[in-house]
């Protein structure tokens, strides 16, 4: 079997259909983003909870008498249990979150930019870097109030993107299959 056989059978029908519906979800999260983002902070909340959950067992099963070994079930289920009783407060933090995320991945595309110029492709990661500058500066500018809105859309144009990249492999896939 080669290469471009296998890939398209593993990008068959439910990459399609996975596209599909992600870009569905980002389009109506685009247009709900205070939903999309609780929707992502109530999500993220049980992770942490579930997490320290799991933590906590596996503490209690192996070493439930050091405290030491306590903090990290406690550190998850905290926040994870204010997050649920303060989706807004926990909105926010994603939204602070996102916005260090962002600076982090700016600088990181400035210095690639400088390490690799004058090649092809430097422009490019220059163009990345201001553009999550830009994304950075719009989180921070508003915080806190503007989370709720800008981490819905934030994540809905992710899933959005996410869903025709999919589509679009999926597509190439198929074509080169077929030829």
């Amino acid at each position: 079997m080669n290469n471009i056989t296998k890939h398209t059978t593993n990008f068959g029908t439910y990459t399609l259909v996975v596209g599909i519906l992600l870009i569905i979800l980002g389009i109506g999260g685009f247009f709900l983003p205070e939903l999309m983002s609780l929707g992502v902070e109530i999500f993220f909340a049980w992770l942490l909870i579930i997490g320290g959950l799991l933590w906590a067992f596996h503490t209690f099963q192996y070493n439930a008498k050091s405290v030491m070994d306590w903090i990290k079930p406690v550190l998850l289920l905290i926040p994870g249990g204010l997050m649920l009783v303060y989706p807004l407060t926990g909105v926010a933090a994603i939204g602070l979150l996102l916005a260090v995320y962002l600076l982090l991945d700016a600088f990181g595309s400035f210095l690639l930019a400088q390490t690799i110029y004058p090649a092809s492709g430097w422009g490019w990661m220059v163009f990345n870097g201001i553009m999550s500058l830009v994304l950075a500066l719009l989180f921070l500018t508003g915080w806190p109030a503007t989370s709720l809105w800008l981490v819905g859309i934030y994540i809905s144009i992710s899933l959005f993107f996410d869903g025709a990249t999919l589509i679009a492999i999926s597509t190439a896939l198929r074509k080169a299959h077929r030829s």
